[in-house]
């Protein structure tokens, strides 16, 4: 089993995983055009829009990949427009509903402009929020 920086309960029963509710980081699902490919592989996996932070993401997709398998991500943020480009490892996968990964070749820049981008939709929902209270 691979550490997973405290998102597993590691006390937890084989195939009953218990993750925790607190994030090591702020997330957002805003990006767009989404490409992951399995290093070794020739094929892309196909997703589904996931969330995003700094860390890594959680990618919505069918295929069941090994913890530990690293992956070529590609996405544009959707407000800034910046194109990020990442090796990834995965750190933890649902089968059938999808994997999280965490971010193991990233810019400084690439993980400031998704820093921003989740400061911004934390913002935006909170403005949504507040308008809906009235």
């Amino acid at each position: 089993m691979t550490k997973t920086n405290g998102a597993r309960n590691p006390a937890s029963k084989p195939g009953a995983d218990t993750w925790s509710t607190s994030r090591l980081a702020p997330r957002t699902g805003s990006f767009h055009d989404l490409s992951v490919t399995y290093e070794g592989y020739s094929e892309d996996v196909i997703t589904r829009p996931p969330d995003i932070s700094t860390r890594g993401m959680f990618i919505n997709t069918n295929r069941s990949l090994p913890e530990g398998a690293v992956l070529n991500v590609r996405f544009r943020l959707t407000h800034s427009g910046v194109e990020i480009r990442s090796r990834c490892e995965v750190r933890y996968c649902l089968p059938g509903v999808g994997v999280g990964v965490e971010f193991i070749d990233i810019e400084p820049d690439a993980v400031r402009a998704i820093e921003e981008e989740t400061k911004q939709a934390a913002g935006r929902a909170g403005v949504e929020s507040g308008r809906k209270k009235r």
